[in-house]
């Protein structure tokens, strides 16, 4: 019988003896791992992430990391380059109840689960509008302790969780009053807490971003270890144990588990590279007169509606890090909206040795700002190297407009004369994608009548 994966030996109507079908059980092992692969990102993405903050930062269950710098960013899955991120990575089984005291001011964070699912946001598009205010965190197992007042208890799935958020203040002074002015801390030492460590990167190499191979999986059965099997991933479960991943049990994958997990875990990153950058799904479009598309297409919970987001999460999780419902809040004047593309006008991927110009139309939908931001499609973070570290052009920086109020931003290897401040630098060899963020989107965004042209070869 002729198959996909080569001619097949039968033998009344079965294959024919046990080296048949052991290529068989191999080649359904490895379709499941390049699937599971593709379902493990978003933990595999938060669980990298910890192991930063504990192994490169020394950061503690209680400990935030600052990311301010480009360089200080440089580990993450498509970062912003205009706001500083304050993150934490805290184990419930560790802490117990966990509470949040959050600031009030100009900031937009939020608490999700280790599957990166919001469990509450935080800031303007949280329950406490912008005013700050106490939150509880209560992980799997755990009671709400007996008393607890004055807090917004929020109950997460996972024992491990994720604390970000971002301060929006253009005024860099007020943004970092902001921050000083978090503090997390367990419930049981809520009478005298001990003060929130703000740890910096201080110029450490380090990444969040899924490895590749092997450590792909050793990275992913570390944090199965370490939370409940959903009800949801029991399938997913079932798909890995032949390949030596079984809650309760050493992984040691022998000779033939380690090839069809490297193969399916190479075979998987292709899968996401396509998603990601080459979406098949229409709806993916942001308007259908050019090539931008929008980079969140699901519920956030992920598990809303007749079919879990498959598709929509990995070519979101590929690229991309963290989840909040002020990502796709309809709600204009609040959250973040987000349009990216690798393509030019023409649909050839982008090439760091091109010279490229974007038209960005004048009165952009976006009540505090826009940006847009290039990133290396290799690590789906910055472009490293870059000269200045220009990895972005956002319209509150010192840009040239032209007289209607339109932008023209240039990005390429060649800095255009006299517009220098509108340029974005890339790299020859290098393949990149742009991200168009809208701050704030507006009601011209979510009707889409605000057109964002292609990206277009400069000349």
């Amino acid at each position: 019988m002729d198959t996909r994966f080569g001619p097949i030996l039968m033998q009344l109507g079965l294959p024919a003896d046990s080296a048949t079908v052991g290529k068989i059980y191999d080649e359904m092992d490895f379709q499941r791992a390049s699937q599971a692969y593709l379902w493990a990102l978003p933990i595999v993405g938060f669980a990298s992430w910890q192991d930063a903050h504990r192994r490169v930062f020394g950061a503690g269950e209680t400990d935030m990391v600052i990311y301010e710098s480009v360089k200080d960013k440089l580990g993450i899955l498509t970062p912003n380059a205009t706001t500083p991120y304050i993150i934490g990575l805290p184990d419930l089984s560790k802490t117990g109840p966990l509470v949040v005291d959050y600031p009030s001011g100009a900031t937009a964070g939020g608490i999700g689960d280790f599957w990166q699912r919001p469990v509450t946001d935080m800031g303007e598009s949280g329950p406490d509008k912008g005013k700050g205010g106490k939150y509880l965190v209560v992980g799997p197992g755990q009671e709400v302790p007996a008393g607890a007042t004055g807090y917004r208890i929020v109950k997460s799935p996972t024992t491990n969780v994720f604390v970000a958020f971002r301060a929006l203040d253009p005024d860099p002074v007020k943004a970092k009053e902001a921050i000083s002015r978090f503090r997390m801390y367990s419930y049981a030492d809520r009478a005298k807490p001990a003060p929130t460590h703000l740890l910096k990167p201080d110029g450490r190499a380090w990444t969040q971003i899924p490895p590749k191979g092997v450590a792909y999986w050793e990275r992913l059965n570390d944090i199965l270890q370490r939370e409940p099997v959903l009800e949801r991933d029991r399938f997913y479960m079932a798909m890995l144990k032949p390949l030596g991943i079984e809650k309760g049990k050493t992984f040691a994958p022998d000779d033939r588990q380690k090839k069809l997990l490297v193969d399916g875990a190479a075979a998987g990153e292709l899968m996401g590279q396509s998603l990601a950058f080459s979406n098949r799904d229409p709806a993916a479009r942001y308007r259908p007169d050019a090539r931008w598309e929008y980079l969140f297409t699901f519920d956030p919970g992920q598990d809303v509606g007749t079919f879990a987001p498959l598709d929509e999460r990995t070519s979101y999780f590929y690229q991309a890090v963290t989840t909040s419902h002020g990502m796709v809040s309809r709600t204009p004047g609040v959250g973040q909206a987000y349009i990216g593309t690798a393509h030019d006008k023409d649909g050839a991927w982008l090439d760091g040795s091109q010279n490229y110009r974007l038209h960005v139309p004048a009165n952009a939908p976006a009540k505090l700002f826009w940006s847009l931001t290039v990133y290396d499609t290799g690590t789906r973070s910055f472009l490293d190297d870059t000269p200045g570290g220009i990895v972005d052009r956002s319209s509150r920086a010192d840009i040239v407009k032209n007289p209607d109020g339109s932008v023209d931003l240039y990005m390429g290897p060649t800095k255009p004369a006299g517009l220098e401040k509108n340029w974005i630098p890339t790299i020859p060899g290098k393949a990149w994608f742009g991200l168009f963020r809208f701050y704030g989107p507006l009601g011209p965004y979510f009707d889409r009548t605000w057109a964002l042209p292609d990206i277009e070869k400069a000349v």
